[in-house]
Order: C-alpha cells, then sequence, then structure tokens
C-alpha cells in the first residue's frame, strides 16, 4: 500500500491491523517499502523472582549431597 493510500483508508487500515494483519508501506516513484504495520502484543508478565526467598533452607554437607528428605523439607 502506497503512503497516498494510507493516508485515505487509515481507518480502515487500522481495523485490519486490529484483525491481525500485517501492512507494508511503500513509498516514492519506485514504490520501495519503507514499513510494516504490525498488531500490537501485549508483553508477556515476567514472573517474579525470589518467590520462595527465605522459605526453603538447607545447610550445606561435606560431600555436597542431599536426601530427598531434606530438598522436601519434610
Amino acid at each position: 500500500m502506497t503512503v497516498g493510500e494510507l493516508k485515505s483508508r487509515f481507518s480502515e487500515v487500522l481495523e485490519e491491523v486490529k484483525h491481525g494483519h500485517n501492512v507494508g508501506v511503500l513509498y516514492g516513484r519506485a514504490k520501495k517499502p519503507i514499513a510494516i504495520i504490525t498488531p500490537y502484543k501485549e508483553e508477556e508478565k515476567k514472573r517474579k523472582i525470589g518467590l520462595l526467598d527465605e522459605r526453603a533452607k538447607f545447610e550445606e554437607t561435606e560431600d555436597g549431597k542431599i536426601t530427598m528428605e531434606e530438598f522436601l523439607g519434610v
């Protein structure tokens, strides 16, 4: 779609984008691609680091091994 078409059909283009379509924009007489209008995507919420902070405890042994009971806190 050329810049002129985009300007005259802007509302229609936004509706297309809203429904998940990408729209390419061409510029000049050579109609060189200069942009792509894409739908906005919400970023996934990142999980909080340290949820178990100070809730789980362990002691390091000389051999570095831990039993299943120690691991589970039983």
